[in-house]
């Protein structure tokens, strides 16, 4: 690999990260942060709440892998 090709990753991950800044903001100010799915595991306490999103984790692995595949594909 040589330079240019690691400066194009390097600035399609930097927009990506962009846009999902972007996409997180506008979540949050249409309130539709929070949210869980069956299978994500939340422990509250009196003074500790634990919050492990194993199923979101999975659905987003899935999701960017299948992204991935499709777009890495000429």
């Amino acid at each position: 690999m040589n330079m240019e090709g690691l400066a194009r990753i390097l600035i399609t991950f930097g927009i990506v990260l962009l846009l999902a800044g972007f996409v997180v903001l506008a979540l949050s100010r249409l309130g539709l942060t929070g949210f869980r799915l069956p299978g994500d595991i939340l422990i509250r306490r009196e003074n500790f709440t634990f919050f492990f999103p194993i199923t979101t984790m999975l659905l987003i692995s899935l999701v960017l892998t299948l992204l991935f595949n499709l777009l890495g594909r000429r």
